[in-house]
């Protein structure tokens, strides 16, 4: 694990947040280990006050995917909204300061389900995760963003072209640190001449997902906030539907890759289905799903080529996460699924 100075300077830290508060008071800064994207810190702030910080990871490869300071403006437009997002607080792209750019935000108290299911939540409760999770995502999707000042957010059409050239891209950036991956060229193939006709634009998440929000710790089952926002934009909706239902996985779906070590709970009874998802979205939204198996693909793909970047860190030695050694077996196992979901 690095060293606390080398991802916070916590005397510099100190005397931003008085600066900006407007108040001294002591600090204690706790590294937080759940996730792999941008580092996050649980902050204590004069005894009292607590904060998270997000920064971006050491060494990133890709530093487009761990942008702090987009997630922090589009939590901030959406925080008068309906969309559940936590009350951002400062953000800070002065990198003298810890060394890099960060945001600090409120604390939310709750639960976030990744391997494990709060004892709390039977199986009537579980089935209320997914509907809370797609009414979350269906709330984000009715957004005007004009409304809120996202208009100039991204650009309001060819999301899904920039989408493939952005992350091929990514690959080609990454390969030289790492390995040939062919069947991740024939899926980067199958997604250029499949290509489907999106929707009317709506702000995207991005990376919405079961463990990317947060519920309430104890029944009745209610998401209370959505997290990690920095791969955000103006975008094709039907690409979060895709990313969430690729991660959420069905009791007989395949249980040797990737997305079977890490997002199995869905499996456990009383969980909703992912078709009952896509359902509940398309009743919602009135939006066609007919090609959302592309969105799927594009998921997988798109996990892959981040991940190998991951796996380019872990090579150089710039990451401590022991997660990302196992890409070395991880990432073709996506990229085999993504070519078996393209042909399913």
């Amino acid at each position: 694990m690095p060293d606390l100075p080398q991802l916070v300077d916590e005397r510099a830290l100190t005397d931003y947040l008085n600066e900006h508060f407007h108040s001294r008071a002591d600090l204690v800064v706790q590294r937080h280990q759940a996730g792999h994207s941008n580092e996050t810190f649980v902050i204590l702030r004069g005894g009292m006050q607590e904060m998270i910080l997000r920064r971006p990871p050491l060494g990133a490869f890709l530093p487009s995917a761990h942008d702090v300071a987009r997630e922090f403006r589009v939590m901030q437009a959406l925080y008068e909204t309906p969309v559940r997002v936590p009350q951002p607080l400062c953000l800070c792209e002065d990198e003298s300061v810890i060394g890099a750019p960060f945001y600090v935000m409120e604390r939310v108290h709750g639960v976030v389900i990744r391997d494990r299911i709060p004892a709390a939540f039977g199986e009537e409760e579980r089935g209320r995760i997914g509907q809370e999770l797609v009414d979350a995502l269906v709330e984000l999707h009715a957004i005007d963003p004009s409304a809120c000042g996202l208009d100039t957010f991204g650009k309001p059409t060819g999301y899904l072209e920039r989408q493939l050239r952005r992350w091929s891209g990514q690959l080609e950036l990454t390969l030289p640190f790492t390995r040939p991956l062919p069947d991740l060229e024939k899926a980067s193939e199958w997604l250029r001449e499949n290509l489907p006709e999106s929707p009317p634009t709506t702000v995207v998440h991005g990376d919405y997902k079961l463990d990317n929000v947060m519920f309430a710790p104890a029944p009745p089952a209610r998401l209370l906030a959505i997290l990690d926002w920095e791969m955000s934009t103006l975008g094709d909706p039907l690409a979060d539907l895709g990313w969430m239902t690729s991660f959420w996985l069905d009791p007989d779906d395949p249980s040797d890759d990737l997305f079977a070590r890490t997002a199995a709970v869905t499996r456990l009874p009383g969980f909703m289905r992912r078709g009952d998802l896509v359902t509940r979205y398309a009743e919602a939204t009135g939006r066609p799903v007919d090609n959302l198996s592309w969105y799927q693909v594009l998921a997988v793909w798109k996990l892959a080529i981040l991940l190998e970047g991951s796996y380019a860190r872990h090579l150089a030695g710039m990451t401590d996460d022991p997660f990302f050694a196992q890409m070395e077996a991880g990432v073709p196992l996506l990229a085999r699924r993504a070519l078996e979901v393209a042909a399913a």
